[in-house]
């Protein structure tokens, strides 16, 4: 085995162990115990996180900041990559936002100036953008910490309504149109609700993750699904062409959009009740271009809704 093919197996083989000794390592490569020493100081020096305890129970440990091993990739993997990075400049802030940017920087500059350039054609060419909400998540990473821990927080939380102490428990985060979303269990409400990270102003305290009686989604992908195939509410609201350009851009909207061959459509479709409030303010601003015929509840909410602007309006003087 040539000593570069041994030094990258044995770059695998120190992430998979952790612990180990020389002579271990030594036995495993069929190499002396001199030989292993030379390759663990080159591995050093080249900046892989090792630190050595001599006694009895001495060897070598690996620290929790692990550097992996090299990986070869294709021109267009390269690319993949690139790109799946560059879809994330939008976003105001990231769970690894110093990473993603070291990580592009070490990227470009193993890559062949061919395909430096290359890539930077592309990038003049296709860009994943996302709007700019200027909403700052200072407590992002924290939140994504504890939600891949699995623990519970008591936050600070602020509303559109009021600002409350919350315990919460996340079932992990999301991120759409620019903005973080963090779904949990509410202890307060006994349910599952939505939080914006970035009007979680303060963690309190976190906490072991404690036992809930509310059903609880295993993972975001589970959440996520539910959201889509939420069934306790139908709703049914006719559209002019305007307004099916709107709901086209909508992505729970337009799972139930059905357009007419003479010009505009139906949503027609089961959602879950408690997202009646954000149908509310979504066809709010739509106007005249969408007319809700179901259900009930939701055609009373928009008149409460109307009713609020006509007094806030009409009671100002002029």
């Amino acid at each position: 085995m040539s000593k570069a093919k041994r030094l990258i197996e044995m770059m695998i083989t120190i992430n998979a162990k952790k612990d180990f000794t020389v002579s271990e390592l030594a036995k495993e490569f069929s190499v002396s115990n001199r030989t292993i020493l030379r390759d663990l100081q080159e591995l050093e020096q080249a900046g892989f996180p090792l630190y050595s305890e001599v006694g009895a129970a001495g060897g070598y440990h690996i620290l929790k900041e692990r550097i992996l091993p090299p990986i070869a990739f294709s021109e267009n993997e390269a690319k993949a990559i690139f790109f799946a990075c560059q879809a994330l400049q939008f976003y105001r802030d990231l769970p690894f936002e110093q990473e993603t940017i070291s990580v592009l920087k070490k990227f470009l500059n193993c890559l062949p100036l061919d395909i430096q350039n290359n890539i930077t054609q592309l990038q003049n060419k296709v860009v994943f953008w996302v709007p700019d909400r200027h909403c700052d998540s200072p407590l992002l990473r924290a939140i994504f910490e504890i939600a891949v821990n699995r623990h519970a927080a008591t936050i600070r939380y602020s509303s559109i309504r009021s600002e409350s102490i919350r315990t919460i428990i996340p079932i992990g985060l999301y991120a759409m149109n620019g903005l973080w979303y963090c779904p949990a269990y509410c202890t307060s409400a006994d349910q599952i609700r939505e939080f914006r990270v970035d009007r979680i102003k303060e963690i309190i305290e976190e906490k072991p993750y404690p036992k809930v009686n509310c059903p609880f989604p295993a993972s975001i992908q589970e959440y996520l699904k539910n959201i889509e195939s939420g069934n306790d509410c139908h709703i049914k609201i006719h559209l002019t062409d305007t307004g099916v350009k709107r709901c086209k851009t909508e992505c729970l909207l337009a799972r139930g959009l059905k357009t007419f061959p003479t010009g505009g459509g139906m949503i027609d479709m089961e959602i879950r009740r408690a997202a009646l409030e954000w149908v509310a303010d979504y066809f709010l601003p739509l106007g005249n271009n969408a007319t809700i015929l179901e259900p009930t509840e939701l055609k009373a909410l928009m008149k409460h809704k109307i009713g609020e602007l006509y007094q806030h309006y009409f009671s100002q003087s002029d």
